[in-house]
C-alpha cells in the first residue's frame, strides 16, 4: 500500500462549517432507483465542501488561510479569505501554501494562482480550472496534478493541449487559472487491499470473460477462452478497450478539435 503523506502539505484545520453540506449517497442510481453507474455504493460517510469554480469575485485579492483534504475530489482545497471578508473554497495549485495570495482580474499578472482570460495568457503557459464558455465555471483540468498547456492563439481562440493529449480551441474570453493543480503524487497511490476500495465507495468489478454469454459479449466458453471477437466490447456491445475510438461522430464540439487524443498502448 502506498499513500499520500498529508503531514507537511495540509494545514491540519477543521472544515469551515458555513461551506459544508450533506449529500445523499446515490450509489450509482438515478431517480428511478436504477443503476446507471456500476461499481458504486457503500463507503465512508462524507460531507460536501462548496468549492468555487465560477470565480465570479473579481478585482479583490484573496489570501489562503488553510489547505484541506476534500473527500469528493483528488485535488486539495484551500479556504481563502477575500479582502472584503468573504470566505470560499478553491482548488490549490502546486507550490502555493498558507499565507499566499492570488487575484482574479483581467489585469492580474501571469503568476501561479492568478486567474485571467485566456487571451491575456501567453503561449507555453500551464493553466488549470479552464472554462469552455465564459462565465460558465471551470470545466477542464480540475483534478490532482492536471494542467492544460496553451500552445497557440489564433482567430480569437486559444489552442489548448489537454491532459488527454487532445488539442482543442477555446474562446479567448474564457477564464483560466495559471499553474498546475496540486497533489500530483495522488496518481502514484496503490490502495494495497480490497478493503480500501470499499472505504472509497468502489464496489468490485467482474471481468466480462468470467461471465456467461447471456450477461456479456465476452462471456462463455469452456475454461479460459479468448473473447472470440475482433474488438473488445462493453456489456452493451459498444466498442471499448485500448486503441478504439469511442467519441460520438457528430458531437457538437467536433469543430473545436484541432488534434484528436492519442489512444492505445503506443500513446
Amino acid at each position: 500500500m502506498t499513500v499520500v503523506t498529508y503531514r507537511g502539505v495540509l494545514s491540519g484545520d477543521k472544515p469551515y462549517k458555513a461551506l459544508l453540506s450533506t449529500k445523499k449517497n446515490q450509489a450509482g442510481r438515478n431517480n428511478a432507483g436504477r443503476i446507471t453507474m456500476r461499481h458504486q455504493g457503500g463507503g465512508h460517510k462524507r460531507r460536501l465542501r462548496d468549492v468555487d469554480f465560477k470565480f465570479d469575485k473579481r478585482d479583490i485579492p484573496a489570501k489562503i488561510e488553510t489547505i484541506e483534504y476534500d473527500p469528493y475530489r483528488t485535488a486539495f482545497i484551500a479556504r481563502t479569505v477575500f479582502a472584503d471578508g468573504e470566505r470560499r473554497y478553491v482548488t490549490v495549485p502546486k507550490d502555493m501554501k498558507v499565507g499566499d495570495t492570488f487575484l482574479v482580474s483581467e489585469k492580474a499578472p501571469v503568476k501561479t494562482g492568478n486567474r485571467l482570460p485566456l487571451g491575456k495568457i501567453p503561449a507555453g503557459t500551464f493553466v488549470y480550472n479552464v472554462e469552455i464558455r465564459p462565465g460558465a465555471g471551470a470545466r477542464i483540468a480540475r483534478s490532482a496534478g492536471n494542467y492544460a498547456e496553451i500552445v497557440a492563439h489564433d482567430g480569437g481562440y486559444a489552442q489548448l493541449k489537454l491532459p488527454s493529449s487532445e488539442i482543442r480551441k477555446v474562446i479567448e474570453s474564457a477564464w483560466a487559472s495559471v499553474g498546475t493543480v496540486g497533489n500530483e503524487e495522488q496518481r502514484l497511490q496503490n490502495y494495497g487491499k480490497a478493503g480500501k476500495s470499499r472505504w472509497k465507495g468502489i464496489r468490485p468489478t467482474v471481468r466480462g470473460t468470467a461471465m456467461n454469454p447471456v450477461d456479456h459479449p465476452h462471456g462463455g466458453g469452456e475454461g479460459r477462452q479468448g473473447r472470440g471477437l475482433r474488438r473488445a466490447k462493453s456489456m452493451w456491445g459498444k466498442p471499448t478497450g485500448k486503441g478504439q475510438k469511442t467519441r460520438t461522430p457528430k458531437k457538437y464540439s467536433n469543430k473545436f478539435i484541432v488534434s484528436r487524443r492519442k489512444v492505445g498502448k503506443k500513446r
